[in-house]
């Protein structure tokens, strides 16, 4: 008998993150490197208990709080995030050093409608926000370039909808422009620049790699976008994906796309409350252009009706009352002790085979093993890790199903946001012991 499901569901497969915390459960000794968890020590309990306290000191603010909301959220949460966003790049376009021959970043000008409040979609969480943004923009068989490696769980999104997906090199600073200008002449060449609809970046402290994107890298990958748009027949967004631009703990900022001199209404601007206040409130945010932005509304409205407005409530107030600033600088701090105790314990327990990116933010270390060692979820290593009791995430599950290059299979993910200082400690003198039984001798 056949499936009464739609192409949809059956193309939808099992979330990467799902097994990979399946797994987490099932052994209680279990340090796990995996799941992207923030710190769970330092969830702002004590800030929300006196939120909710305010919001339900009287009957009017506390109905309000508990009735529905409008699907594009709070209006004023909305006037908060666009007035967040214009100030920290403000900051970053004030700070920022221009390279010899880089661009020059202009300030951002409060009038332009990315800072707006009515471009300022509220979303549960930005998982919400991509996956809205996929289903406007794309029919099976789209295609969307991606970072080699890139954020794994949109990997889920792209193939439950049946994209094809491009991989574009990704160095220290971003993104390889003059791999995504090959991407692009070989769908030109081949008549399929019709079917390319976005170019999706993790801009800052990206998830799996920590690599932040450059300013200059922006801003000519919004040219290149912009050269080839004729030859496409319709508007090539770029989506820039910031979840982690405020788990900053050392370097420099970096402006958004959506301060480039040059095709900025192209930019399709992805946010998150989750990761810097606190991941069970699950509320993101999309700045987004027209005509997309009325699109994805309706589609939230078929969804959801709008975002929860009790957990928009406790944003709001968080946000006017400095405890989200408050609460974010306290974070910082506890990640840089994390990421310091992580990079400590590489030093000591990896073979000096192993290389690894350091990071600057963010929840991850991104790990590279010697050629010959597997580390992939059918791997020797993963099977030796977890009979030992630890984690991580396989670095194949990062890579697109990309034919035109082989998938790196010697990388993987280490998080230090959930684990405790000493489970990093332990996690990492584990992984250490069996990385060093897999060396050549």
């Amino acid at each position: 008998m056949k499936t009464a499901l739609s192409q949809l569901g059956q193309n939808t497969a099992p979330p990467s993150i799902s097994w990979l915390m399946q797994l987490a459960l099932s052994r209680p000794k279990m340090v796990s490197l995996a799941a992207g968890f923030t710190d769970n020590e330092s969830l702002p309990v004590s800030e929300v208990r006196e939120v909710l306290a305010e919001i339900l000191a009287t009957d009017a603010t506390g109905q309000a709080a508990l009735q529905y909301g409008t699907t594009p959220g709070d209006p004023q949460l909305r006037k908060l995030t666009a007035a967040h966003l214009l100030s920290l790049d403000a900051d970053a376009i004030k700070n920022y050093k221009v390279p010899a021959n880089g661009t020059k970043a202009v300030a951002p000008n409060k009038k332009s409608p990315s800072y707006a409040p009515e471009s300022v979609l509220i979303t549960n969480g930005s998982q919400q926000l991509l996956y809205m943004i996929t289903e406007a923009l794309f029919d099976p068989g789209d295609i969307v370039i991606l970072e080699d490696p890139t954020y794994f769980v949109y990997l889920n999104i792209a193939q439950s909808r049946g994209l094809k997906c491009r991989g574009v090199k990704l160095l220290e600073d971003g993104i390889d422009l003059q791999h995504l200008e090959d991407i692009l002449e070989d769908l030109k060449v081949k008549g399929e620049l019709p079917r390319l609809k976005m170019l999706y970046l993790v801009t800052y402290f990206q998830n799996p790699s920590s690599v932040t994107t450059s300013y200059e890298k922006k801003c000519a990958a919004l040219k290149l976008l912009k050269k080839y748009e004729k030859l496409a027949g319709h508007p090539i967004y770029l989506l820039e994906d910031a979840a982690y631009r405020e788990l900053r703990f050392s370097g420099a900022e970096v402006p958004t796309a959506l301060t480039a001199p040059v095709n900025a209404e192209r930019v399709i601007f992805a946010g998150t409350y989750s990761k810097p206040f606190s991941t069970g409130v699950r509320v993101g945010f999309g700045v987004l252009p027209e005509p997309l932005l009325t699109v994805v509304t309706r589609i939230k409205g078929n969804h959801d009706f709008g975002s929860a407005n009790i957990l928009q409530q406790i944003l709001k107030h968080s946000m006017s009352s400095c405890r989200y600033k408050g609460h974010l600088q306290n974070l910082r701090q506890r990640y840089q002790r994390k990421a310091e105790v992580m990079l400590k314990a590489l030093q000591k327990h990896f073979p000096k085979e192993v290389t690894w990116i350091e990071p600057e933010g963010g929840l991850y270390f991104w790990v590279k093993a010697p050629s010959y060692i597997a580390t992939g979820p059918k791997s020797r290593l993963f099977k030796t890790a977890i009979e030992n009791d630890v984690l991580y995430v396989p670095g194949e599950l990062c890579y697109a199903d990309d034919s035109s290059r082989r998938k790196s299979t010697n990388e993987m993910r280490l998080s230090f946001g959930g684990a405790s200082l000493k489970n990093i400690e332990l996690g990492i003198a584990r992984l250490g012991k069996v990385l060093h039984s897999q060396l050549k001798k």
